[in-house]
């Protein structure tokens, strides 16, 4: 269960990606090219894992190593983030229209985003009390929803 903000994402420019990899010394490659077609047709939170399975139903020979390595490099160019679910798996995010952390309830696995405003007091009081910056997208919060909190 998902229940994701009502915003209009921000869609990376995809075909600029083959220019922008050459300055980091890669190739435009046959899996990277399939990475770059399954990350456009991806909406929302998706593990490395599931990229690999989607990558290779196009692409059979397709390379774990050479899949999280593009991931890492999109990453550096702002295409994708990554942050932690409840079971500190790595997930991936094509470019969210909005920063946001994640809420998950241990009891159902419903799972939440929470918007900067959102968590704009913790966020201050972070600054404020430790001077520590907080990168939201990395931020997951694992409790009891209220769902489950009334049933008891």
């Amino acid at each position: 269960m998902s229940h994701a903000q009502a915003a209009t994402p921000v869609r990376p420019d995809w075909a600029t990606v083959p220019q922008r990899l050459r300055p980091k010394g890669l190739r435009w490659t046959p899996q990277r090219r399939t990475l770059i077609e399954v990350l456009s047709r991806t909406d929302g939170h998706v593990t490395g894992s599931e990229l690999i399975e989607r990558c290779r139903e196009i692409d059979p020979e397709t390379i774990p190593s050479t899949v999280y390595r593009t991931l890492d490099v999109l990453e550096g160019l702002g295409l994708v983030r990554h942050g932690h679910g409840a079971d500190g798996r790595e997930e991936f995010h094509v470019m969210p229209a909005i920063e946001h952390g994640h809420l998950y309830c241990d009891s159902c696995g419903g799972s939440w985003e929470v918007t900067a405003d959102e968590a704009a007091a913790l966020v201050r009081s972070l600054r404020s009390s430790r001077g520590f910056s907080v990168d939201l997208s990395h931020v997951t919060i694992v409790g009891t929803c209220s769902t489950c909190s009334a049933a008891g």
